[in-house]
């Protein structure tokens, strides 16, 4: 058995080592947010944050998480409630076919947790990992720039989840899920 939070719920897998995080969430936690692309790590469609760091899914093994803090585009926000960036990510026109948007935004929330006034520069770096066939470059630095001043200005949160009671219960709290 394999615990963890994910979305700050704490979940216990029953699922062997190796299998990537990536499956763990998508098949046995039946969180269908976070995308498969490559399978190797390079496009970026499968990121989630690892104790708030953007990182490839596919290629983690789920015993490598063992009592980490996860937190998929689920925990980011949802079209209900969404959070600052993607706001701003929907104004800017970013989204297109919106196969590598999860995995897009939630590198730029990992950028903006740690710097909410990023030069072009650290958004071309902190971006680089992410493959948009669409080519929506420019739309995605405009978005994280417009996410950014907000954040500065106090108008708004990094993770619409935030904004949950953390004492309220979800249907993913201390759930167990066998393989």
């Amino acid at each position: 058995m394999i615990s963890f939070k994910l979305n700050g719920q704490t979940v216990n897998v029953d699922a062997p080592g190796d299998t990537p995080l990536l499956w763990v969430v998508r098949e046995h936690l039946k969180m269908k947010g976070t995308k498969f692309g490559c399978g190797m790590g390079l496009c970026g469609a499968c990121s989630m944050l690892i104790d708030g760091v953007s990182s490839r899914a596919c290629i983690m093994p789920v015993q490598a998480v063992a009592n980490r803090n996860i937190t998929t585009i689920e925990g980011i926000g949802n079209p209900k409630m969404m959070s600052t960036l993607q706001n701003a990510w929907v104004e800017a026109g970013v989204p297109q076919c919106g196969y590598c948007q999860s995995g897009q935004i939630v590198s730029a929330t990992a950028l903006l947790s740690q710097n909410t006034n990023p030069s072009d520069s650290d958004i071309d770096n902190a971006m680089s990992g992410n493959i948009c066939r669409c080519g929506t470059y420019p739309n995605v630095k405009k978005a994280i720039k417009n996410a950014a001043a907000d954040l500065r200005n106090g108008k708004g949160r990094l993770q619409a989840a935030q904004l949950f009671d953390p004492r309220a219960t979800s249907s993913l709290e201390t759930q167990e899920v066998q393989s």
